[in-house]
């Protein structure tokens, strides 16, 4: 099974333009490369600029397509550790308000740690971990009331599992 974890788009989901490390690696998985080997593209990315969202965006999607659960909640703690330094902002999500940071601007780092705080609550509620995951799916809908994020259907998701 060959996984496709692209960004074929030219502006990512939360925002900016393609930087030169996701171009490689586009072009890379293009060539048919491993995705083993996409993992190190990303990581060195990563050390060598821990700023670069794009690159914890495409490692913590890579990670949880392989079902690697645990190591894709470290790098989305870590992409918000880096949105919320560049952004100037509080780590913690639950010290938040709709007025503590521009949430809705897309180029922007807070929405970034929005789209990243989407994932962390994906990726806990695939964990079974519910209380956490419907806490940040709460805050999230204080910080994004018009779902510009789409964590509606992380919510849906969500409500499915519980009613199963």
């Amino acid at each position: 099974m060959i996984l496709d974890f692209r960004v074929k788009e030219v502006l990512l989901p939360f925002g900016g333009e393609q930087p030169g490390p996701t171009q490689r690696l586009d072009a890379l998985l293009s060539a048919g490369g491993n995705l083993t080997h996409a993992e190190q593209v990303l990581r060195s990315t990563l050390e060598s600029d821990p700023d670069a969202f794009a690159a914890y965006f495409a490692l913590y999607k890579l990670l949880f397509r392989q079902s690697r659960l645990v190591e894709a909640e470290a790098v989305v703690r870590n992409a918000l550790a880096a949105a919320s330094r560049q952004g100037g902002f509080d780590l913690n999500w639950q010290n938040h308000a709709a007025g503590s940071a521009r949430w809705s601007t897309v180029n922007s780092p807070a929405h970034f740690y929005l789209f990243s705080l989407k994932a962390l609550s994906f990726i806990l509620l695939r964990q079974g971990r519910m209380a956490e995951c419907r806490m940040i799916l709460d805050k999230i809908e204080e910080l994004d009331p018009g779902d510009l994020i789409g964590a509606s259907v992380i919510r849906a998701y969500a409500d499915g599992a519980a009613s199963a």
